[in-house]
């Protein structure tokens, strides 16, 4: 139901509470892994792709970042829609439709 590839970056302007770049999160990649439930995965980090190593806050590289959730086992991971992302769902790239954004708030509200 969601686009093969999703991106997230938080509207709000910058800086906020810090003087950290921009970060967008890549949500779905079709590249990635796409986790099932059946998966027994527990080590997970993001790894910033626009400097080519992982992503801890202020600390990988000057610029803008792009980062993606990586699982220990299955390297680059899809992920869900977290909560912030769904309260400003204007940060989707492409955007949500309405159809879509409803059946992402129907699932999480599920789980």
């Amino acid at each position: 139901m969601l686009p093969s590839r999703l991106m997230w970056c938080d509207p709000r302007p910058i800086p906020r509470f810090n003087r950290q770049e921009r970060v967008t999160l890549i949500v779905r990649d079709p590249g990635f892994y796409e986790p099932t439930e059946d998966d027994d995965c527990s080590t997970f980090g993001y790894f910033c792709r626009s400097h080519d190593r992982f992503y801890r806050h202020e600390a990988c590289g000057e610029g803008a970042h792009v980062v993606a959730l990586h699982c220990e086992l299955h390297g680059p991971e899809s992920m869900w829609p977290q909560p912030l992302m769904l309260a400003l769902p204007e940060g989707f790239v492409p955007p949500l439709t309405d159809e879509q954004l409803a059946w992402v708030q129907t699932e999480n509200d599920a789980g």
